[in-house]
């Protein structure tokens, strides 16, 4: 668990952060933008009910692609069905039931075959099945891995290669609950509070709603983002001689239905705004697992572990590292500064604008780590270019690491 020596005390109004410092992560706040009510969920236990629901209405199973029959409904001539000969493993019956596409699942299979899904969705169910039908007879892999749920009638959610590694996205949710409990505040991980940018406060104190909540899934994917912003940490001081104060945080997502690959980020940040953007962030790592072969076995001795160890880890290297940097001085002259930047990379138009960002923000040219740090990160976020501004991050990124080692 956080050592509480690191923990400042947090009132009711929330505690001052300056978010002039860090990076200004937008990856939660993409996805609150786009979820619509249905896929937002209040509480850990409810979106594991859910997708946990599902997969257990789901069968996997390998076929022949010469096993699947395209055809148009019967009784809709603008939608497709499979029929797949053979035993029907939702229902352990010989007899081939229909299985009906999903918008996703039509796209994977589009793909499988060559065909592009955009125009196979502008052509007449019963020409795009005859295409499909004829991708799937020549196709060379010849297997497939197919994933049917049966709802009320019998749906097809996804369709891959057969070496596809599924890892469910009830899995990922229950390594999450094993830290966070219910994600509500029952534990020290709950869904954050938000920044007052009238006060520049973050309040950790916010009623977890469809709006506010940062728990999500839909029939594709789970994402979700949890914080410990009860604990800040005090980091330093400020210019105005203030903490600088930070809180952990992590957002996990994954797609059973292939969408995307199981990640986990992990950071540190100053707050959270009401449209989730992540503000002052440092410290990001990453951890991606694509959907191979031993896909679940890497989820399980690679990712949850490192979610635990996150979880339940110190402070106290990352302040010493902050520590470290504030009180390396590397330039006292104006040389020494472009000398410095220079040799790590930058560019001259790059060097006077870190410079410049520093001067800015702390009133003084840089001299320690921490400062070029800070201006790099800065020029970073005026960077709309997103290879210009990863790389810039990264250089800050490799220069905080080397302060504290």
């Amino acid at each position: 668990m956080t050592n509480s020596s690191f923990n400042s005390p947090v009132s009711s109004s929330g505690f001052r952060v300056d978010i002039s410092r860090g990076e200004r992560i937008g990856r939660v706040s993409s996805e609150w933008f786009s979820r619509p009510d249905d896929e937002r969920f209040l509480s850990l236990s409810a979106l594991y009910d859910t997708v946990r629901s599902r997969a257990d209405r789901a069968h996997a199973r390998t076929i022949e692609t010469s096993a699947i029959r395209v055809e148009a409904t019967r009784d809709n001539a603008e939608r497709l069905e499979l029929i797949v000969s053979g035993e029907n493993a939702s229902r352990g019956q010989r007899d081939a039931q229909p299985i009906a596409p999903t918008h996703w699942s039509y796209g994977q299979l589009c793909s499988l075959v060559g065909a592009p899904a955009t125009y196979m969705r502008q052509l007449p169910a019963p020409l795009a099945a005859i295409n499909l039908q004829h991708g799937l007879l020549s196709h060379r892999a010849e297997l497939v891995k197919t994933l049917e749920m049966d709802d009320g009638r019998l749906e097809l959610r996804a369709v891959t290669g057969p070496d596809y590694g599924r890892i469910w996205d009830h899995e990922l949710v229950a390594a999450v609950m094993k830290i966070a409990g219910n994600g509500t505040g029952d534990t020290m991980w709950k869904v954050p509070g938000q920044l007052n940018w009238t006060t520049m406060t973050h309040n950790p104190f916010v009623d977890i709603t469809k709006d506010t909540t940062t728990l999500y899934a839909s029939d594709r994917d789970v994402f979700l983002f949890l914080v410990d912003d009860t604990h800040p940490i005090e980091a330093g001081r400020l210019p105005n001689g203030e903490p600088d104060l930070y809180f952990r945080g992590f957002y996990a997502w994954n797609s059973e239905v292939g969408s995307k690959t199981l990640g986990i980020a992990s950071f540190y940040l100053r707050a959270v705004c009401a449209n989730r953007n992540l503000w002052g962030t440092e410290q990001f790592e990453e951890i991606t697992i694509r959907h191979s072969k031993f896909a679940g076995e890497r989820f399980a001795h690679e990712a949850a572990p490192a979610l635990a160890s996150f979880a339940n880890s110190s402070p106290a290297p990352f302040v010493a590292g902050i520590k470290a940097a504030r009180e390396t001085i590397v330039a006292r002259q104006d040389d020494d500064r472009e000398a410095f930047l220079r040799r790590r990379g930058f560019s001259k138009g790059e060097t006077g604008k870190v410079i410049d960002m520093v001067l800015s923000e702390e009133g003084r040219p840089p001299e320690s780590i921490f400062d070029f740090v800070q201006g790099i990160t800065a020029l970073a976020r005026t960077r709309t270019n997103q290879d210009v501004r990863l790389d810039l991050e990264g250089k800050a990124k490799k220069l905080l690491e080397g302060a504290s080692q």
